[in-house]
């Protein structure tokens, strides 16, 4: 039986285009036979039509005026004569059509029949003469349905791009635009994620695990009263590993798993969004005990009735609706658990954060130093390394990255070792990697002046300075002049992480970030652009002091900041003018004592910084070691090596480049 089975040829599947192929054959095979191109005709000219007609041979001759073509049809006795022998054989014709001998093209109307009629009278013939009409009825069958099909096949077609393309074919898709697109994981076929490849996020991956075992054990929850919480929300910044979470929950859950984004319930056709909200939770719940996770819950969760200047019916918030009423609505089922993940928890509906529907909100945040090591234990594992990297100096590099991006360094450190040719990947190379996503592709070849390369060494050796003599500003790591994306020179500084800001760190970080401007002002007595980034960074930090943190004595114990996010459309301040006035002129001051206070210190290190400047104009590149050099080393470095484990409250990559110099933004005014 087997040996017949396999011997057996697979059977063509069928196609629907063979029927359009058969009905294509048909309609010119009639065209054809109609035409009587099949049927014995013979072509023939003028003269010999004359001739024929003299010899009366014709017996009737019918002129189709609409083609310029004449048929001939000849009598009994002349088909017995050997000049017509060609045509002699009874013609092929279709059903009770009669089928002409020959047929020739006329040139003039007017002056083939007063030949015709002139002949007849000559030779007294009898020869009828007749006119007419032809039409082609394969042309008269395409101009009758061909405005139909076009119209229904552009139909389909749009329906078919609208509702997603793809299998079922057209009338399947425009049946099934109202279905759910979410995608069933299968545990068998899927390439699973287990919660072992999360690093980090300790608190998060509790929750989600819990979540599990819900569905896995519920007798062990519910036995006590209590019930299953009917979803989760997944809150955090873009790459902390959202996604990934509940990737994880889909590889250790042994229920089904509907993965589908927000915006796959958008559509334009009116009512598609809540019926694809019905769909789905119908599915889910007809294979319950599972959970429906729900990526970017932001494209439909959107706070209801903003922005809605028009009065019209908005198909989103209809989705919306729909959604609210399936996750905790009359009769809905406790089985099913939903999963969603957004990076704007701000903009949602209070609605669908309210318990009952989403009964935790798990807030994934940016790692600390512990939880980096952890990310790059998980991403070095495919990675071919030269030696045993220190991934606690690699934790240390990369504050305030998130899980994609240590991702991205191990990466790019890997392309940066087979660019050099490299066996493996050394530490030099994710070093690189670490300076190319921070600070952009290195540049070696633009063109910069001599004059304007002196700037920038100043510029950054006056960061580097006045970093260096201030106790709370973050340690130097790297100063170059070397351009790099659309700066011309940076310094790498390593943000000492903490939970907490005070007045006198801040200023010690304005302080230093002025140092740049502050460094042209003392050596060239001039000012240029170059300080764009430096401005904008410390006119954010001044003004977050005044009107965020209350850190102002003129201003007061008073926040304008609204965590909330309900105020972002608003079309007022939140103070009076007079209070406005009062806030820029505090911002103004705090910047311009740091700048004071920066120009000052420079002033008092000159002969240092002369030093360290020239010293970074030979080598272009300068570490930590060469200001240990020139400065000494700094006096307050134990207090700041305390606790190296500490969280940091303003985990931003920006803050590792305190300057950055666009290259259109470079002042010509220089010595």
């Amino acid at each position: 039986m087997a040996k017949d089975n396999n011997s057996n040829p697979k059977k063509p599947k069928f196609n629907s285009w063979w029927i359009y192929g058969l009905i294509a054959i048909l309609l010119i095979g009639f065209q054809i036979l109609n035409s009587g191109n099949f049927s014995g005709t013979r072509t023939t000219t003028t003269s010999e039509l004359q001739e024929y007609l003299r010899n009366g041979d014709i017996d009737k001759i019918t002129i189709i005026t609409n083609t310029n073509q004449a048929k001939v049809f000849l009598s009994e006795e002349a088909l017995e004569k050997d000049v017509h022998k060609d045509v002699r054989d009874k013609p092929f014709s279709v059903g009770t059509a009669v089928v002409p001998q020959y047929v020739l093209d006329y040139g003039d109307l007017q002056i083939f029949q007063n030949e015709i009629t002139e002949i007849k009278k000559e030779n007294n013939l009898d020869t009828i003469v007749e006119f007419d009409k032809e039409s082609s009825y394969l042309i008269d069958l395409l101009v009758g349905i061909l405005p139909f099909v076009l119209i229904i096949g552009i139909w389909i077609y749009l329906m078919r791009r609208m509702s997603g393309g793809g299998g079922g074919g057209a009338g399947g898709q425009i049946f099934n635009i109202g279905k759910s697109k979410a995608k069933l994981f299968d545990e068998k076929t899927d390439t699973r994620t287990s919660f072992k490849d999360v690093a980090g996020l300790e608190g998060a991956k509790e929750e989600v695990e819990e979540i599990v075992e819900f569905l896995r054990n519920p007798d062990k929850y519910t036995s006590l009263g209590g019930k299953i919480p009917k979803g989760a929300l997944l809150v955090g910044p873009p790459g902390t590993g959202k996604t990934l979470l509940a990737k994880a929950v889909a590889g250790e859950a042994k229920v089904p798993f509907f993965s589908l984004s927000g915006s796959d319930f958008v559509e334009m056709f009116v009512g598609v969004g809540a019926s694809r909200v019905r769909d789905l939770f119908k599915q889910a719940k007809d294979k319950s005990p599972a959970i429906i996770f729900i990526d970017e819950i932001d494209a439909i969760g959107r706070a209801r009735g903003k922005n809605n200047f028009t009065g019209s019916n908005d198909e989103r918030e209809n989705t919306l609706n729909q959604l609210l009423t399936e996750m905790d609505g009359f009769g809905t089922n406790t089985n099913v658990i939903v999963l969603a993940a957004t990076n704007r928890a701000d903009v949602l509906d209070k609605a669908l954060m309210r318990a009952g529907r989403f009964d935790r909100q798990i807030y994934v945040d940016l790692p600390d130093i512990r939880e980096r090591k952890e990310i790059f234990d998980v991403h070095l594992r495919p990675i071919k390394t030269a030696e045993t990297l220190d991934l606690d100096f690699l934790a240390r590099q990369t504050p305030g990255f998130s899980g994609a991006d240590i991702a991205n360094v191990c990466n790019e450190a890997a392309l940066i070792a087979a660019r050099k040719e490299k066996k493996a990947v050394t530490k030099q190379d994710f070093l690189d990697a670490v300076d190319r996503i921070v600070g952009g592709l290195e540049k070696k070849n633009k063109i910069i002046t001599p004059g304007e390369k002196k700037t920038i060494a100043y510029h950054e050796a006056g960061h580097a300075t006045v970093s260096w003599m201030l106790e709370h500003a973050a340690p130097l790591v790297k100063v170059t002049i070397v351009p790099r994306g659309q700066s011309l020179g940076a310094a790498w500084y390593l943000p000492e992480e903490r939970l907490i800001v005070r007045p006198e760190q801040m200023l010690d970080e304005m302080c230093a970030t002025m140092g740049g401007r502050a460094a042209e002002r003392v050596i060239f007595d001039k000012i240029s652009t170059g300080a764009l980034s430096d401005l904008e960074k410390v006119t954010k930090q001044a003004r977050a002091m005044v009107t965020v943190y209350g850190l102002n004595e003129e201003i007061g114990n008073l926040t304008y900041y609204d965590s909330s996010g309900q105020d972002s459309y608003g079309f007022s301040k939140p103070y009076s003018e007079d209070t406005a006035r009062k806030i820029d002129a505090e911002i103004s001051k705090i910047i311009e004592a740091q700048y004071q206070r920066a120009i000052q210190v420079l002033i008092d290190n000159e002969d240092k910084l002369t030093v360290l400047a020239e010293r970074l104009l030979e080598k272009e590149v300068i570490f930590k070691e060469d200001l240990e050099k020139i400065f000494g080393k700094r006096t307050f470095i134990k207090e700041e090596m305390e606790d190296p484990l500490a969280k940091d409250i303003s985990t931003n990559k920006e803050e590792e480049i305190v300057d950055d110099i666009p290259t259109e933004e470079l002042g010509k005014e220089n010595n």
